[in-house]
């Protein structure tokens, strides 16, 4: 098939942007190296769209959260990712999760079946010289091409490391000490209030466990690995333990809102487990991304009340990212400065997470068909999410110490100053709804649902 746009990466970012572009008209090559013989340090599979650290896209609250916001704003816009994901929804409370097969399933099957997308499966290794062209191979690309945009933009990728949690079998879960619920007893859109697994401790297990991940064998950096910073939403369990005794007990371990059936009362702290599958048979360790040597992990993580014969489906990893420099190297559509046929999209751009990445693939697509059909796209405002997230990562943030980040209401601009404490969310995520509005009807964005 002639293409218009060459796409780079079939993760959630290129997808997204492949299905935007192909809505539109736009005839797209979609070049995935999963597939072709090779394979990344974390994925599994050859699926598009493949989730690997988490099945949670996070909260799906557009009244009081950023990131639920942006979920909104890009189902406004026929975002692929967001209708897929409704489609493989499981439990858990008022987030959005997904069952990762039937989610990568769908999203493989509406690409290959749009009569606008051809999907490659080949390692691409340098940079087009010429033709429109997304680069959205994501935190984990191919070293040949990595060092080949290193090469072309005059300076090194940066880096940081992103840690993957453990997922265990539900049937090995021992329900006469766990029980289920979600904290504060919150119901999401189709829950109960009981979405989460909650494995109980005392103090001496708490504390004994803390000691256990200090103590416990990590996994060793090769020497140009020693200096790569964590990103601090992915932090490993024993990083932030090192940090001090109680910091998890504040963190993914806090007890606060989960009723101890058994005693009525609060633990002393919880690991609390979320649905992975639509079947339920696999929960995910919240918020437990470690860089622990397997058996050390295995051990470990039995000493939890509940857990004592936990059967493992994947244990945690640790894999290296790689980002651009995005504010010096982008213009504010998302193009590489010195070689403005190529845009960049995705985590590779700074963003961080799968709703963040498939955003940012969403609005390359879009100044992509704006610029092929002669009509200048204007950014989004930057008082709506997905505006104030393209303003981070072209411009927005120091980019001398730029490091990736997710959604969060730090990037908007402040709301009006009399608007109380209590009230803020709400102004924040009023505001950028009717901006988004406005922007759409002004960019004449017609939009095709999945």
């Amino acid at each position: 098939m002639t293409y218009q746009v060459h796409i780079i990466g079939g993760g959630m970012a290129g997808s997204e942007a492949a299905w935007q572009l192909a809505q539109a008209g736009v005839k797209v090559r979609l070049s995935e190296m999963r597939g072709s013989g090779d394979m990344t340090p974390a994925h599994q599979t050859d699926g598009l769209a493949e989730l690997v650290c988490s099945n949670s896209f996070r909260s799906d609250d557009a009244a009081k959260n950023a990131v639920g916001l942006l979920h909104q704003e890009m189902r406004d816009l026929g975002s692929i990712i967001m209708a897929q994901a409704a489609l493989a929804k499981v439990p858990a409370g008022s987030a959005l999760a997904v069952d990762r097969d039937i989610f990568s399933d769908g999203v493989t099957q509406a690409l290959s079946q749009h009569p606008n997308i051809e999907i490659v499966r080949e390692r691409i290794d340098t940079l087009p010289t010429d033709g429109m062209t997304i680069i959205a191979t994501g935190p984990l690309t191919a070293p040949a091409l990595a060092g080949n945009i290193g090469a072309a933009t005059g300076m090194e990728s940066l880096a940081f490391f992103d840690a993957i949690a453990p997922i265990i079998y539900r049937d090995s879960i021992n329900m006469d000490i766990c029980w289920m619920q979600s904290r504060w007893d919150k119901v999401g859109p189709e829950g109960d209030g009981k979405d989460y697994i909650n494995c109980p401790m005392n103090k001496e297990q708490y504390d004994a466990f803390v000691q256990g991940l200090l103590d416990g064998p990590k996994t060793e950096f090769k020497e140009w690995e020693k200096d790569t910073p964590y990103f601090e939403g992915c932090m490993p369990i024993e990083v932030m333990a090192s940090r001090g005794t109680e910091t998890l007990r504040h963190g993914p371990m806090k007890p606060m809102g989960l009723d101890d059936p058994r005693t009525g009362r609060w633990p002393y702290a919880v690991v609390q487990l979320r649905q992975d599958n639509a079947l339920g048979t696999i929960w995910n360790m919240v918020g437990f991304q470690t860089k622990l040597k397997h058996a050390a992990q295995v051990e470990l993580f039995r000493t939890i009340p509940g857990l004592e014969n936990a059967e493992f489906a994947r244990l945690g990893g640790l894999h290296r990212n790689t980002f651009i420099q995005s504010p010096k190297l982008l213009d504010p559509t998302l193009r590489l400065k010195s070689a403005p046929h190529i845009r960049f999209a995705g985590q590779m751009t700074g963003c961080e997470g799968y709703v963040e990445s498939a955003a940012i693939g969403l609005i390359a697509a879009r100044f992509a068909i704006a610029e092929l059909a002669g009509t200048p796209l204007s950014p989004p405002p930057i008082t709506t999410a997905l505006g104030a997230l393209l303003s981070h990562v072209t411009g927005g943030a120091d980019a001398d110490h730029f490091q990736p980040m997710n959604v969060n209401f730090g990037l908007f601009p402040q709301p009006d100053e009399k608007v109380k404490k209590k009230d803020r969310k709400e102004a924040y995520t009023g505001r950028a709804r009717t901006d988004m509005a406005a922007w759409m009807q002004e960019q004449g964005l017609a939009v095709e649902t999945a």
